[in-house]
């Protein structure tokens, strides 16, 4: 059964239904990912809530669906999109397939699609809302609706992990379970939080640190909580990663913008200026931050993407601070930047909280 992707520049591409086909029009900003492997771990992961994800590798779906590598309870995108899908699933582990997995939580799979060419009007002209459709030309708005999608992926209400000797507040604003697995892996205790947990709330808590967590969406939609950002940066060791990274910067005074097309994939460039060294990196975001801008907010740029030279990661001149834009839990992708978390936890056991009057 035929089915459309419809770009709001204008290209629609034809392609294929696998199962049912929707009951109604799906609306979406439409993203590419470049990794050859981890399919299960994009569509699990809350920075993708509502996007139609694109895949660039030509075959998905061939090792199956699995317990183990979620990285959310469920699939995050409004759709998916393929070449081809492989619905067998050849491995151990799998329990079902990709279509199987998605028609379950009812996310549409259009294959058969020219993704190279999808990839390449995306590189040319940004990220876009998109619509899929069964029919060949579409009349309606392309205009995305205005919501909060953290709002969306945050837990309800508080909850506890681990019995280790550091406590660790996660802000859950989309976080993925490997960056929870990360952390109890360093022996910590971790309480994850409501994005919009207040400060005396979660400094009841008595944490020794705080990470920041990956999400969905533009960081400026979260304005009304960077004052409580703030504060946590000022008074205990904070970790940042992805969203996190951008919320942080945000709170002291620096600035945001949007990216042409984002990095999303499993082979991101990025130096280290502390080390001089280069590792490999898994990322996801549409957003960074404006180098130009951390200055006055006593931010430096210590990570830096080595293909376009944006910023990658902060530290601080004086608070015990350290962001990276990119992902050190990886899932998917390489495991070059793990020790982030160890030095985050370095960072935690060496620091006294700082107590600061807001009178």
């Amino acid at each position: 059964m035929d089915g459309y992707l419809h770009l709001s520049e204008g290209m629609t591409y034809k392609g294929s239904w696998f199962g049912e086909k929707p009951s109604k029009e799906i609306k979406g900003e439409v993203v590419f990912f470049t990794g050859m492997t981890g399919y299960q771990e994009v569509l699990t992961d809350p920075s993708y809530k509502g996007q139609i994800v694109v895949f660039t590798y030509p075959l998905i779906g061939n090792y199956g669906i699995n317990k183990l590598d979620a990285e959310s309870k469920k699939p995050q995108p409004a759709a998916v999109v393929v070449y081809e899908a492989d619905m067998n699933g050849f491995h151990y582990e799998s329990e079902l397939s990709l279509g199987e997995y998605l028609k379950k939580w009812d996310i549409p799979l259009l294959a058969h699609v020219d993704t190279r060419a999808v990839v390449k009007k995306i590189r040319q002209h940004g990220s876009m809302p998109a619509i899929l459709s069964e029919n060949e030309s579409v009349e309606g708005e392309f205009a995305l609706e205005s919501e909060l999608k953290v709002k969306q992926v945050s837990i309800p209400e508080a909850k506890s992990y681990g019995n280790g000797n550091k406590h660790i507040v996660l802000y859950d604003f989309g976080y993925k379970k490997s960056i929870l697995d990360s952390l109890l892996q360093q022996d910590c205790k971790v309480t994850v939080v409501p994005f919009d947990s207040p400060f005396e709330y979660i400094q009841a808590l008595q944490p020794d640190g705080f990470l920041l967590s990956n999400g969905p969406g533009d960081p400026k939609d979260l304005i009304t909580i960077l004052p409580t950002i703030k504060k946590v940066i000022e008074q205990y060791p904070t970790l940042g990663i992805c969203l996190g990274h951008q919320l942080a910067a945000l709170a002291l005074g620096g600035n945001t913008k949007k990216m042409l097309f984002g990095h999303r994939g499993a082979n991101q460039p990025v130096c280290d200026h502390t080390s001089g060294k280069v590792f490999m990196s898994s990322q996801n975001h549409s957003y960074v931050v404006d180098e130009k801008s951390i200055q006055q907010a006593g931010l430096k740029a210590r990570f830096l993407n080595c293909n376009d030279g944006s910023v990658e990661g902060l530290s601080h001149q004086s608070l015990p601070l350290v962001t990276v834009q990119f992902h050190p839990e990886a899932h998917p992708g390489p495991g070059d930047s793990s020790f982030i978390f160890e030095e985050f936890i370095n960072l935690v056991q060496t620091t006294k909280r700082r107590v600061v009057n807001y009178a």
